[in-house]
Parts: structure tokens; C-alpha cells; sequence
């Protein structure tokens, strides 16, 4: 009845903007909009809040910190342990946005899911193979993964394709919107774990990654985020070609120390692609940017705030 009467209103004034909805619940939000109104929106992604919104607005905040805690806006206006927050916010979650969607007999397979997702951050996704951890039919699990991204909790990162003599892999990777919860997924809760996780450089590599979608829906563009892996398993972890004119191909390394080889792809990729020197790069967990070779590279900090 809401949507409606919104179209009503909306078709005798002619104005724009006279209303403003927002909610969790894409997918019924979504399905509405579609039988209703049609032509007569505007549609703003409003992801968890970003590392650079956080610091403009004054809150002291490490790249580590801000990976751990993630950017629902609870955590950063209430004292409340991050385990709590995300252990109640999966709760009413599953209840509340997911329950019309899956079974109830299937709850605790679809929060099993979650756990398996996380675990496989930044991997290239086999919808078999979590199938099968699970025990579920393959057409579930798809169907489960969508009800996961189009709830802004996971996407896929899609591999770039190019018109190159090399064969390219046509396989997504999984990544979270929030490093928060991916952490809470993993039993991540303080630095000193998060130090000796063998998933450090995954939830880093997704951090850098989440970060750049949230810049750019932000600031109102359609992101062009991709991977580079070819036959030859050489891989680049992002392709922004957001901005034609000025494309960008970045390593993400879970490291402070200056290594050659953190770079030794992007020389053969970037002139595969044609992506120029200038933007080429590496984001590290470095206090200090710097430049070795013609190569920037970025620390976490500066990476976060553009």
C-alpha cells in the first residue's frame, strides 16, 4: 500500500525527491520498487561505513583497528564488543531478512554457509565444493549466495577479461562488504589473532578491496572492479577500471616489508592490458607510502583514504 500511494503521489507532483526509503530488507524493497515504481526511483547503495568517513569524522582509528571492528555505524557510537554486535546482528538476520527465504529447517546449513564463505574469502568460488561440505544440492547453494550479496553481506569480485592470446580464468572470488563480520566468521577478535592467522592476508587483500567498492559507490560511480589470473596462474588482485583514463592494477599484501617481488606481476600484466606505469601499485600494511622502481607503494592508511 506504502509503494502505492508513493506512486500516486509521485505521478501528480512530478517533482523528484520527495521521498527518501531505506531499510535491510533489499529484496522485498526491490521486488516492490519493481511492480510499482519502476522509472519513478533512484536507487543508493548505502554500504557499512567507510575507514575514511570513520576518520573525517574524527575517530582515531588504525587500518588494523578498523579491520577488526568493520563499519556498522553501532559499533562506532555505542561501546559494545564487536563479537556481541555481529553474534546478534546474524541472529536477526537469519530471522528476520532471510527467514521468508529458506526453510526453517534450513537455518543452521545456510548460517554453516556463512561459515564457509569466510573461510574461503578471496578464494576463487566452487559452488561443488561448498555444495558438498555442506550436503546440499548445488541449485541451493546458488540460490543462497544470492540471497547473501543481494542482502549486501558478500559479492563477487568477477575476473577481467580482456581480447589477450592467454586464457583467463572465468571463475569469481568471494569477498565480504564488512571485514567485521568476516572476522567475527572467523573467531577473529583481537590483533594478537588476527597477527598469527593463517587468513591475514585474505582479510587484508578484502579490506583494500572493500574499501575501494565503498569509495567509489560514494562518490556516485558505477565500480569496475575485477581480478587478473591467467592459465599460467599469474594473478594481480584488482583491476579498477572505474575511470577509463586512468586504470589501476594493484597487488594487496599483508606485509610491512618492502619486497621485489610484491611487484614482479604488474610490469607483464599492466602492459598486457595496457594499463600505464602511473597506475600501477601495491597496498601494503606499511605506515609510509613510498616509491621503489617507479612502483607506488601504498600504505593502509593512505590506500583507505583516497
Amino acid at each position: 500500500e506504502l509503494f502505492s500511494a508513493i506512486q500516486v503521489a509521485s505521478d501528480a507532483s512530478g517533482e523528484p525527491g520527495q521521498y527518501v526509503l531505506s531499510g535491510s530488507q533489499n529484496f522485498l524493497l526491490l521486488r516492490q520498487i519493481s511492480q510499482t515504481l519502476a522509472g519513478r526511483v533512484g536507487i543508493c547503495k548505502l554500504l557499512p561505513l567507510s575507514y575514511r568517513e570513520c576518520i573525517e569524522h574524527g575517530e582515531e582509528l588504525a587500518p588494523d583497528s578498523f579491520m577488526l571492528k568493520g563499519g556498522y555505524p553501532r559499533l562506532h557510537v555505542v561501546s559494545i564488543p564487536p563479537s556481541v554486535f555481529f553474534e546478534n546482528y546474524l541472529q536477526t538476520y537469519v530471522e528476520r531478512d532471510v527467514a521468508g527465504y529458506i526453510d526453517a529447517r534450513s537455518m543452521t546449513s545456510f548460517r554453516a554457509l556463512l561459515g564457509l564463505c569466510a573461510q574461503g574469502c578471496g578464494q576463487l568460488l566452487n559452488v561443488s565444493r561448498l555444495a558438498g561440505d555442506l550436503g546440499i544440492a548445488r541449485a541451493t547453494v546458488d540460490s543462497w549466495l544470492s540471497i547473501l550479496e543481494s542482502s549486501y553481506v558478500l559479492f563477487r569480485l568477477q575476473p577481467y577479461h580482456a581480447n589477450l592470446r592467454k586464457r583467463l580464468t572465468k571463475t569469481p572470488k568471494l569477498y565480504f562488504y564488512d571485514t567485521g563480520l568476516l572476522c567475527h566468521l572467523l573467531g577473529i577478535e583481537t590483533p594478537e589473532q588476527m597477527r598469527d592467522s593463517s587468513v591475514r592476508g585474505p582479510v587484508f587483500e578484502n579490506l583494500a578491496i572493500a574499501e575501494t567498492l565503498k569509495r567509489h559507490l560514494n562518490a556516485g560511480r558505477n565500480p569496475e572492479l575485477y581480478f587478473y589470473r591467467d592459465d599460467s596462474k599469474i594473478e594481480v588482485d584488482l583491476v579498477d577500471v572505474t575511470d577509463r583514463s586512468a586504470p589501476e592494477l594493484v597487488e594487496i599484501k599483508s606485509t610491512s616489508t618492502y619486497k621485489p617481488e610484491l611487484a614482479r606481476h604488474l610490469g607483464g600484466v599492466g602492459d598486457a592490458l595496457g594499463i600505464p606505469e602511473e597506475g600501477r601499485g601495491v597496498v601494503m600494511r606499511s605506515d609510509a607510502s613510498h616509491v621503489v622502481n617507479g612502483v607506488k607503494h601504498w600504505s593502509a592508511h593512505e590506500w583507505l583514504m583516497r
